[in-house]
């Protein structure tokens, strides 16, 4: 049977491994896979931890209504993308990721071995050099599901929280706003999506490719903000009015964005939203998965490059676009 019809039941779990480890490019731990547990360095003496978990058919759909196959390297490009985003969003750089993967045995060998692809591509892309999968789990079930534990090192730093924002405090984004949002409205259309590279409709077919590998700012930009005096910063994953309310709830103030410049931004999604038949700056307001910083720094500091301002901090409670209730809010796991 050719290798690419191979199916997991077909291979024991070492043989699986085999065809894994290869693919995952190279160890910078200080004991990388192959023992019970993984060995890193923390010269800092602390360690920043998140994990993050990738569902199929929650988070992702194996064949979309789009026609889009979603390949094992998608899924281990998002699965970096988002993890390595948490751990910026701290202020630090990402040293480790732990890779638990549950698969039906029907899945094909080849997918999972695109995921390690796709894994090893997006820290090589999207990390810094010290980071690398450091071990993790195989498991059957019933649908795929990757979940990654990532760590992270401070270097020295204090880490950025939710709940340092102040009255005065700028409101700065650095990063895509809306294009993961409209990827999803594309692979859940009835536009042909089938060879994504091959479409007529180029926009359409990158902003489905922002949903399935999407490209968060540089790594080095949580750190950079850090240093500049960002007084709160968190990832931008469910929304921005979701997200800038956390930062608001933690930091007992208010956020009011701004509509002008958030609308110029949702200007520029407009003739693809039209053709979907949505809402442009709902993307950009509501949707998550672009996986930019979102950040607030203190009125006379001087922004990071690619930060830009998009509102302000002040007294009260909750989140107001142009001092007006906003128009979406934002994903949530449980309520929709």
């Amino acid at each position: 049977m050719p290798s690419e019809a191979l199916t997991v039941d077909q291979l024991d779990e070492k043989a699986l491994l085999g065809r894994i480890f290869p693919r995952l490019g190279p160890d910078t731990a200080l004991l990388g896979p192959g023992d019970d547990a993984a060995v890193i360095a923390a010269p800092d003496g602390r360690t920043v931890i998140s994990i993050d978990t990738l569902v199929q058919d929650a988070d992702f759909r194996l064949l979309w209504p789009s026609g889009y196959r979603t390949t094992g390297f998608d899924v281990g490009w998002k699965c970096v993308a988002q993890n390595v985003s948490d751990i910026r969003a701290m202020g630090a750089v990402p040293t480790s990721l732990v890779v638990s993967l549950t698969l039906p045995g029907s899945t094909e060998v080849a997918w999972v071995e695109e995921l390690a692809a796709g894994l090893a591509a997006g820290i090589d892309s999207l990390a810094f050099e010290r980071c690398s999968v450091v071990g993790g789990d195989l498991g059957r079930g019933s649908q795929i599901v990757v979940t990654a534990a990532v760590t992270g090192d401070l270097e020295g730093r204090n880490p950025v929280l939710r709940s340092g924002a102040r009255p005065g405090d700028v409101l700065a984004h650095i990063g895509s706003l809306g294009l993961a949002a409209g990827g999803l409205a594309v692979l859940e259309s009835n536009v042909d999506m089938a060879n994504p590279g091959d479409s007529e409709d180029h926009v359409l077919a990158v902003l489905a490719m922002a949903q399935c590998r999407p490209r968060p700012p540089r790594t080095g930009a949580g750190p950079e903000a850090a240093i500049a005096g960002a007084t709160a910063m968190l990832d931008v994953s469910d929304g921005l009015v979701r997200d800038a309310g956390r930062i608001a709830r933690a930091s007992g103030m208010a956020i009011d964005l701004d509509a002008g410049y958030l609308a110029s931004r949702a200007e520029q999604l407009a003739p693809a939203a039209a053709r979907l038949g949505a809402d442009p700056l709902a993307w950009v307001l509501g949707g998550g998965e672009d996986h930019g910083l979102l950040a607030t720094f203190p009125p006379d500091a001087v922004l990071p490059e690619g930060f830009v301002r998009i509102g302000e901090v002040t007294d009260g409670a909750g989140v107001t676009f142009g001092g007006e209730a906003p128009p979406a809010i934002g994903w949530d796991h449980f309520a929709g």
